[in-house]
């Protein structure tokens, strides 16, 4: 490859990268936005809130190519999952403003680290996603089996899986940048950004966990 194709695929690259973390930076400013305005929201219109934002995902898988609407559409999700995550992310700076912090630190060191790694690993990392989906299954069931049987630290070992399991999804979503076209830009971001919040609400339960 010549010095010239060289220096236009990193600038191309660059350019990729940049446009998916302002994506990643606007959908987090919303989703504070609407973390602040949903603060006192609970039950049934938080609920509603996170079958929204779940219409806009699927709407934003749909609408990829068109134009301005996976943008808007890719807000509107981050919106709708601030207002449904508003109450309970209140309770918990109600409780001890301290733990929201840390979660918030802790979130950007391991994000930042496991990024950086997944964006510097040159083979394409895609086949584990088939891996980690058949882990968050297995996550979910785990959860779901803790509603209704006592387990002790049972809390602690779920967020703690959560963390490995959205600590791969964000070395392969970064991995999957390194190929990306700016067609894929907001399909990326919003995977992205999906697994800053997970990891955020995962250490903000494990952070929590040693306050009750």
């Amino acid at each position: 490859m010549s010095f010239a194709a060289s220096s236009g695929a990193d600038v191309r690259e660059a350019g990729v990268f940049g446009q998916v973390m302002g994506l990643v930076a606007t959908t987090l400013g919303v989703f504070t936005l609407g973390a602040y305005l949903g603060r006192h929201l609970a039950g049934g219109p938080s609920l509603i809130c996170f079958i929204l934002s779940f219409v806009c995902l699927f709407g934003l898988g749909r609408a990829r190519n068109s134009g301005g609407i996976p943008v808007s559409l890719l807000s509107a999700t981050g919106l709708f999952l601030g207002l449904g995550l508003g109450g309970g992310i209140y309770a918990y700076t109600t409780a001890d403003p301290g733990v929201v912090w840390q979660a918030g630190a802790a979130t950007a060191l391991f994000v930042a680290a496991l990024g950086t790694l997944g964006y510097m690993i040159r083979p394409d990392l895609s086949g584990g996603y088939r891996v980690l989906f058949l882990l968050l299954f297995g996550l979910i069931v785990y959860g779901l089996v803790t509603l209704f049987v006592s387990m002790p630290a049972g809390n602690v070992i779920y967020a703690v899986l959560g963390l490995g399991i959205f600590g791969g999804y964000t070395v392969l979503d970064f991995n999957r940048l390194r190929r990306a076209g700016t067609r894929d830009a907001v399909s990326i971001a919003s995977g992205i950004f999906l697994d800053v919040l997970n990891v955020f609400t995962f250490f903000l339960q494990l952070f929590g966990s040693g306050q009750d």
